[in-house]
C-alpha cells in the first residue's frame, strides 16, 4: 500500500460572502458557490472559505484543486426542494443506475477536499420515509403532518411518487424503467447520496460534520488515496439508508479518528452489485480503518453485501462499538459473487450490541440483522450446494484478535454456503458477554484461539456441517 497523505492546495483562497452569499439561512447562495469554484479554478484551485453562518443552497459541484472549507460556525444547509436536483447517472446499492443529483458531487477530479470545523446538513429528512415504530409519536405526528402518502398506516412516504418508487425497486433500485417520462415519475423516491465523489484521486475530508443525509451520507465510489480523518457522521437513529460511509470501489484509503452515529451501516466497504460490479471489476483494496468509533448502526465496520468486485488487504484496529446492532458484520448472497479476503481486526471494543459482535451472513436479503432476529429466521437444517461459478461469492482469510464485547445477544454467528463455506477465520483473545452461545453453520478451517464466551443461555459452541473447526486455550 503506498502512503496516503493530504493533498496540497494552492495558496489562494477566496470567502463565499464575497460572490453575493448571505448565511441567514433563508438566501439561496447556490450562484454564489457555482461562481467561488469558477473563480478558484481559474486560478489554478485553493481554498473556498465558508464563514460563520448558515449556507442555504442547492446542489455543489467541486472542481479539481478545490478545498471547500468551514470555519467554525459555518453550517452548509442543502435545500429540500427536489426540483433544483436533476436526475443523474450514478451508482446506488451497488448497481447503475439514477439518482437525484447528490448535494455534494465531484467527477474524475484531482486532489479535492471538505475541510474545517463547520457543518453540512443535507436536510434528508424531506427526503426519506418513514416506519412509525422507529420514532416516538411525536416524531411521527410532526412528520406525517406534512402530508404524504401512506403504504401502509404505519408506514409513511412524504410524496405519491417517493411511494410509486418503492414499489417498482428491488432494494431501493428502480426496475424496468427505460424512458425519460418513467424515470421523472418516481423521482422523489431517488433519494442522492449526500457526499458523491467519483473516479477521484487525492480526496481529503476532515474535521467537518456530515448529517442527514438523503440517503448514504458519504460515498466515494471507484476512487484512488483517500484520507477521511476526524470527521463525525450523523444520521437519525431511524433514518432509511442512512449509512454512514460507503467507501466503494476505492484503493488506498485512511479512515482514522472519526465517529459515525447512523441509521444503517457505519463504516462499509463495497465493491459493486452482480453482474453491474463484476462488470465494472474494482476491488476496494489497501484500507486502514483506525481510532474509530461507531454508536447507532446497523453494523460498525461493515464488508457488502454489495461485494461483486471483491475486496481486499484490509486493516482495522483500535476502534469501538457503542450499542451498534452488529460489531464487525460480513455479508453477501448467492449470485454476488466476489472475494473477500486478507482482512486483520484487531483491539476492537464493544458493548450493548443487540445481536453479534461479530457475523457472516451469506443469505443476506437486506434486512436489518436486528430485523432478521425479530423474524425468528435461523439456518436451514440443510442447504443444497449449488454449482460454484462467477456469482459464488466467496470469505476467507480474515483475522480477528484482541476483541472484547460486553453484551450481545449471541456471541458469534458464521452463516455460510454448502459450496463456498466460509475458509479461513482466526479468532484470537476474543472475551465476549452474551446471552447465547456461537454458532456456526457451512464453515471450514476456523480457529478460536483464547476465546472467552460467557453466555448465560444454551451451549457456548454449536457447529453445523462444518469442518475443523479448532479451538485452542
Amino acid at each position: 500500500m503506498s502512503m496516503v497523505e493530504a493533498p496540497t492546495f494552492p495558496d489562494y483562497s477566496v470567502c463565499l460572502k464575497d460572490f453575493g452569499a448571505i448565511g441567514d439561512g433563508e438566501f439561496m447562495c447556490t450562484e454564489a458557490f457555482a461562481k467561488a469554484i469558477d473563480a478558484l479554478d481559474a486560478k489554478g484551485g485553493g481554498h473556498l472559505v465558508v464563514p460563520a453562518g448558515i449556507w442555504f443552497t442547492g446542489p455543489i459541484v467541486l472542481k479539481s484543486n478545490i478545498d471547500l472549507h468551514l470555519e467554525k460556525g459555518a453550517v452548509i444547509l442543502f435545500s429540500p426542494d427536489v426540483d433544483l436536483y436533476p436526475l443523474v447517472e450514478t451508482v446506488f446499492e451497488g448497481l447503475d443506475t439514477r439518482r437525484c443529483q447528490s448535494p455534494i458531487s465531484g467527477r474524475n477530479l484531482v486532489n479535492v477536499a471538505i475541510t474545517g470545523d463547520g457543518a453540512i446538513d443535507g436536510n434528508g429528512h424531506y427526503w426519506r420515509p418513514l416506519k412509525k415504530e422507529k420514532v416516538t409519536e411525536k416524531q411521527w405526528k410532526e412528520a406525517t403532518a406534512n402530508g404524504g402518502v401512506y403504504l401502509r398506516p404505519t408506514y409513511w412516504f412524504p410524496y405519491p411518487e417517493s411511494l410509486k418508487g418503492h414499489q417498482i425497486s428491488n432494494m431501493n433500485v428502480p426496475q424496468g424503467l427505460t424512458t425519460d417520462e418513467e424515470w421523472h415519475s418516481v423521482r422523489h423516491f431517488l433519494r442522492p447520496v449526500m457526499v458523491s465523489l467519483i473516479e477521484c484521486k487525492n480526496v481529503w475530508l476532515q474535521g467537518v460534520i456530515f448529517q442527514n443525509s438523503p440517503a448514504w451520507n458519504l460515498h466515494p465510489l471507484m476512487c484512488e488515496n483517500v484520507l477521511i480523518e476526524d470527521v463525525q457522521v450523523r444520521n437519525p437513529s431511524y433514518s432509511q439508508n442512512g449509512d454512514g460511509l460507503d467507501l466503494e470501489s476505492c484503493k488506498n484509503a485512511l479512515i482514522v479518528n472519526s465517529t459515525f452515529d447512523v441509521g444503517d451501516d457505519g463504516i462499509c466497504l463495497k465493491s459493486g452489485k452482480d453482474a453491474d460490479g463484476r462488470r465494472r471489476a474494482r476491488v476496494c483494496e489497501n484500507v486502514v480503518v483506525d481510532g474509530c468509533t461507531v454508536f447507532k448502526g446497523h453494523g460498525g465496520f461493515v464488508v457488502g453485501s454489495e461485494m461483486s468486485g471483491g475486496v481486499r488487504n484490509v486493516s482495522v484496529s483500535n476502534c469501538q462499538f457503542l450499542g451498534t446492532d452488529v460489531g464487525l458484520r460480513f455479508k453477501s448472497a448467492r449470485g454476488r459473487g466476489g472475494v473477500v479476503e486478507n482482512i486483520w481486526i484487531t483491539n476492537i471494543s464493544m458493548m450493548n450490541i443487540p445481536t453479534e459482535p461479530v457475523t457472516f451472513n451469506l443469505y443476506y436479503g437486506g434486512k436489518s440483522a436486528v430485523e432478521v432476529l425479530e423474524s425468528g429466521e435461523t439456518v436451514p437444517a440443510k442447504v443444497e450446494p449449488k454449482p460454484v461459478d462467477e456469482t459464488t461469492p466467496c470469505f476467507r482469510n480474515i483475522h480477528v484478535k484482541n476483541l472484547v464485547c460486553a453484551g450481545a445477544r449471541r456471541a458469534l454467528h458464521f452463516n455460510g454456503i454448502p459450496e463456498m463455506p466460509i475458509d479461513g477465520i482466526v479468532l484470537e483473545n476474543l472475551d465476549i458477554t452474551s446471552t447465547l452461545g456461537a454458532e456456526f453453520a457451512y464453515s471450514k478451517n476456523i480457529t478460536l484461539k483464547n476465546v472467552k464466551i460467557r453466555n448465560s443461555q444454551g451451549e457456548p459452541i454449536k457447529a453445523n456441517y462444518c469442518e475443523d473447526i479448532n479451538i485452542e486455550d
